[in-house]
């Protein structure tokens, strides 16, 4: 028995094989999420490339190949999700995949992603990486050696910048 990648706690033959072997399709959105996961795992890119929505013009099947290849995955952690059940045209899935590198440097990835339902078969449409966002801070930035924003008249190291 080979448990599935996906972290389901199911045998793979059981679990994403199918939806990778194309006998069936994902209930869920949350299902393709975790099948497309199996899929870097077992280096089965064609099923990554065919389960983007026709609109998609970012995805590198070459780059996502190299990716697989390249990384050894560790864990698929699914942090949130609107599964998208059998009536829903639209569902997310956020997700965090750990792996590591050729020199064993490991990494997280976190995505909030996005899917839609065509013709009964659940698509990915678009993914936002989270934790690469600009920080904006919403009062300007105060050096040590200003006068402290407070009003005591000392500077802002010797002040509020304790």
């Amino acid at each position: 028995m080979e448990l599935c990648p996906c972290g389901s706690d199911y045998d793979y033959t059981e679990c994403c094989e199918p939806y990778h072997l194309e006998k069936a399709l994902p209930a869920t959105c949350e299902d393709l999420m975790r099948a497309r996961y199996s899929a870097f795992v077992k280096k089965k890119i064609d099923f990554i490339a065919n389960t983007h929505t026709p609109e998609t013009t970012d995805f590198n099947i070459d780059e996502a190949r190299e990716w697989s290849v390249s990384s050894n995955w560790k864990l698929l952690e699914i942090v949130d999700t609107d599964k998208g059940e059998e009536n829903d045209t639209e569902g997310s899935v956020e997700f965090k995949a750990y792996y590591s590198d050729k020199n064993d440097q490991h990494y997280e990835h976190h995505e909030f992603s996005t899917f839609v339902k065509v013709d009964g078969k659940w698509l990915y449409k678009e993914g936002r990486i989270i934790g690469t966002e600009t920080y904006r801070r919403e009062t300007p930035k105060v050096g040590r050696n200003e006068p402290c924003p407070c009003g005591s008249g000392k500077k802002f190291k010797k002040c509020c910048g304790k």
